[in-house]
């Protein structure tokens, strides 16, 4: 194709000016061409690059006379599989591609490029590496029924497993991390109705982003904005506020409202403190540890909403401040999300589990290895189990993976790519 439009084939990685005409001579384009010979492209096949000028109309030309050609359109993410096909890149990696292309942050591009130079790999090939060691010593045993087998052999598998199972764990324990960076921090603002919900969702979002009004109930839906702190993406989200509803279009922001704040990584929760009618309860069974109490107009005398929310989150576990949103004095309210977001999502460790489909693996993974801990009295009952093990691993990065899985994985990709 490239000598069809060119009338010559360049240099192999050499940018080389070119005029570019289609099958009926007439000129398309003064253009850049780069020529991939196979393997040394990105996919691993003959590749070429078209650098022509933006124009639609220059755009639109040079497509046609491809089609012409015999060229048809890219599916989604169709270079990034053929690449997976072809060795050049590990299902992970293939993954890391789409993030890197959807990164609206500095940690979500830095997370996706540690994961497109390999680290999860080598992860999850180090493990593998120890299952396969454990397997040989209990092989040991099956193969040879009539032979005493050592009881250091038993140990031996024993102690790689016992190390797996322990590493998965901490792994599994860490997995919301890296999907956090991925999806975005969930932080939800709940309270009554008129305590203040809006106002600090649109002093965090640094404009009017939800409607601020005396009228009770004005919120009626789950209103989610993404901010960016300290790198990270954030989703927060204003809602109903918690009470008993007068209609059924409330009931349903009100059920919408528990589900997403029930969900959250995190809950502001919004009280009046300087009033004295017990609507602070109205939110307060979805507070949990560690959330916040944001105690709203502290500019006022505290009255005995103030008294009893505070009370309810020491008795919960939760941080305590003292607020005034309505003159958007909420810079103190940033500096701890800020700090707390960081002290959460960062990590000496790159996470080994980036999405849902790796945790559910590895979830696989350590059963099976906690079942072939059980059986190393059986030693052919506890190699069956070590080899699913391997087999959930090696479906992570694609050298064990069915067909559905890949078309799932790369069908949210955009265009080519």
């Amino acid at each position: 194709m490239l000598r069809r439009l060119a009338k010559r084939l360049p240099r192999p990685r050499v940018a080389t000016l070119v005029s570019l005409s289609d099958l009926h001579g007439l000129m398309i384009d003064r253009a850049l061409v780069i020529w991939f010979p196979a393997p040394g492209s990105y996919t691993g096949e003959d590749c070429v690059e078209l650098h022509v000028h933006g124009g639609s109309a220059i755009v639109d030309a040079t497509i046609l006379a491809l089609l012409e050609l015999g060229a048809r359109l890219a599916t989604p993410g169709e270079f990034t599989r053929r690449a997976f096909e072809n060795g050049k890149l590990d299902l992970g990696q293939a993954e890391a591609v789409g993030d890197l292309i959807d990164a609206e942050t500095r940690a979500q591009a830095q997370q996706a490029l540690k994961q497109l130079a390999g680290a999860l790999g080598r992860r999850y090939e180090g493990w593998r590496s120890l299952l396969i060691g454990a397997l040989a010593y209990l092989e040991a045993g099956v193969d040879f029924p009539d032979e005493e087998v050592p009881p250091q052999v038993t140990l031996a598998a024993r102690r790689s497993l016992e190390v797996l199972e322990h590493e998965i764990e901490l792994a599994l324990d860490d997995r919301a991390r890296g999907q956090r960076v991925r999806e975005g921090y969930r932080l939800a603002i709940i309270g009554a109705t008129n305590a203040g919900k809006s106002s600090l969702l649109n002093t965090l979002a640094g404009r009017d982003a939800a409607i601020v009004t005396p009228v009770a109930g004005a919120t009626r839906d789950v209103i989610e904005i993404n901010m960016v702190l300290s790198g990270y993406k954030i989703v927060v989200a204003d809602m109903a506020g918690i009470r008993t509803a007068e209609d059924a279009v409330e009931a349903e922001g009100v059920r919408r409202a528990v589900a997403w704040a029930e969900a959250a990584d995190l809950r502001l929760w919004v009280v009046d403190a300087s009033l004295g009618d017990g609507s602070w309860r109205q939110a307060s069974s979805l507070l949990r540890p560690r959330d916040i109490c944001i105690l709203n107009k502290d500019d006022l005398p505290e009255g005995e909403d103030g008294a009893s929310a505070r009370h309810h989150a020491y008795l919960v576990g939760a941080d305590v401040m003292p607020e005034c949103l309505l003159h958007g004095r909420s810079k103190s309210v940033l500096d701890y999300l800020a700090r707390r977001v960081v002290a959460e999502l960062s990590g000496s460790e790159f996470p080994a589990a980036t999405r849902a489909r790796h945790a559910a693996l590895l979830g696989e993974a350590r059963d099976h290895v906690g079942r072939a801990l059980a059986a190393l009295g059986d030693p052919e009952l506890a190699a069956e189990d070590v080899r699913l093990a391997v087999r959930s691993l090696s479906r992570i990065t694609g050298n064990v993976g069915a067909e559905d899985v890949l078309d799932r994985v790369f069908a949210t990709f955009c265009i080519g790519k």
